[in-house]
């Protein structure tokens, strides 16, 4: 199940790779909303709110964990595609020693910090205490999270995506069955389904952790594999650092949003939590394709195959374009129905800011989905500081139209705060990697010349 993308057609790879990853993130994002339908319709909206409020802290803790996992596993998907599986043994290898290390470092600081994180976001009164609840739990949970992750990076880096999934199913079955036993039957509120979302991740961590290490050969690994290579941890920590800042920095500017919004009350934070959960289930897509570009794009330019990286690159935004445009119209037709599984009762109240938020951010989905083709696909290439430039871009665009937002009291303006990040990142690392390609194309046009010339020369 080892997939070689540097031979044979981009677009069949690229399907071929996508749909399993896919069909993972939905899954992941079923059990995500999970979480919060069976919060809002069985505990209340306050507690919808409450675990809505700590979404962008979620997403900056275990985005910046993720961001170093998939950065760490880059090196392993580059020696794969040249072919040097005692490399990949040893990239393996300090991946997970430099993951426990980072692992400890980020729940220590979190747990300790909550309060204090809570306070800044200006979590309002009616929900602080359930917001630390949810988080904390989160946060003391993050070693199963980082276990699964880093294992599925792994996996998708040797061009394996279907058995991630296969766990990820069942980590989403789980997660739903102890949402409903931990709510329903012992009645444990928001901090039941943050023990489930924990305890689901560590079942699945563990079984793609046990197939890694003894179902796959050239992954079997030996003592001598976890002692550091200095100079594969330092190529490592190169690559995965910046990662992580950039799923950081555009969290950053997220949490500004938050904190925007967090000021216009609960009934409207719990109306937003609904609006980005539906918006993130069918954007998952552009996510999907990110992971699949940075192993396209990591195997590839592992064989130095320029001509390959192009033509990948451009299936992948007609990809991503066409679906941009079909997923709005399906969006807004569902919107009502997708509203509804979120609150037990009436809709009227909040179906008004559901729809502004997917009517205004959706118009902006094929930048969104450049983003995740272009920062992924120059991130495989082991180019770390333009796509994390690109996560600034986002902050700033971010930022400024939530302080603008948050002075104003307008909820609209939250909602245009995302969408303007989702433009102007995009249209960035599009100029980028076309600068870049461009460079590198100069550079292998230099070099044959020059081997011509030497050759005219003997």
């Amino acid at each position: 199940m080892n997939l070689d993308m540097t031979k044979g057609s981009p677009l069949k790879l690229i399907l071929k790779f996508l749909f399993p990853v896919l069909l993972g993130n939905l899954f992941q994002q079923f059990y995500n909303m999970a979480d919060t339908i069976i919060v809002g319709r069985f505990v209340g909206p306050q507690a919808l709110a409450a675990v809505g409020a700590t979404g962008t802290i979620s997403f900056f803790i275990l985005g910046f964990m993720m961001g170093i996992t998939t950065g760490f596993t880059v090196l392993t998907a580059q020696r794969f595609g040249a072919g040097d599986y005692e490399g990949v043994r040893k990239s393996v290898g300090n991946a997970f020693v430099l993951s426990a290390v980072v692992t400890v470092i980020m729940t220590v600081l979190s747990v300790a910090g909550m309060d204090w994180i809570l306070e800044i976001m200006q979590t309002p009164d009616d929900i602080f205490e359930m917001s630390k609840s949810y988080i904390t739990i989160i946060c003391g949970g993050l070693v199963f999270t980082i276990l699964y992750n880093l294992a599925a990076s792994v996996l998708r880096a040797v061009g394996n995506s279907r058995v991630p999934l296969y766990f990820l199913i069942l980590s989403a079955t789980l997660n739903i069955i102890l949402d409903l036993v931990f709510i329903i039957v012992f009645h444990w509120g928001v901090a039941g389904a943050a023990a489930a979302t924990v305890i689901s991740q560590g079942v699945s961590g563990f079984l793609c952790l046990i197939y890694l290490l003894t179902k796959i050969d050239f992954l079997k690994l030996k003592k001598e594999h976890f002692a550091l290579d200095r100079n594969g941890a330092m190529n490592q920590i190169r690559i995965g650092v910046p990662m992580a800042l950039q799923f950081s920095i555009t969290a950053i500017g997220t949490m500004m949003v938050q904190a925007a919004l967090n000021m216009l009350g609960s009934t409207i934070v719990a109306a937003y939590t609904a609006a980005c959960k539906v918006e993130q289930l069918v954007t998952t897509a552009f996510q999907a394709m990110g992971a699949t570009m940075a192993t396209y794009s990591a195997q590839n330019w592992g064989v130095h195959s320029v001509d390959r990286l192009r033509r990948g690159s451009k299936t992948a935004v007609a990809i991503s374009c066409i679906y941009s445009i079909v997923i709005y119209g399906v969006v807004n037709l569902i919107l009502p129905y997708a509203t509804a599984l979120f609150f037990d009762g009436d809709i009227t109240e909040v179906i008004g800011y559901v729809r502004t938020y997917i009517m205004i951010c959706g118009i902006f989905f094929i930048p969104l989905g450049l983003i995740f083709i272009y920062r992924n696909l120059l991130q495989g290439c082991g180019y770390t500081l333009i796509p994390t430039l690109g996560g600034v871009v986002e902050l700033v665009s971010r930022g400024i139209f939530a302080f603008l937002a948050a002075q104003a009291h307008s909820y609209t303006g939250v909602c245009i705060a995302n969408a303007s990040a989702w433009c102007t990142a995009g249209i960035y690392l599009w100029i980028a990697y076309l600068f870049i390609m461009r460079g590198i194309i100069r550079k292998d046009e230099e070099k044959k010349e020059l081997h011509q010339r030497v050759n005219e020369m003997i």
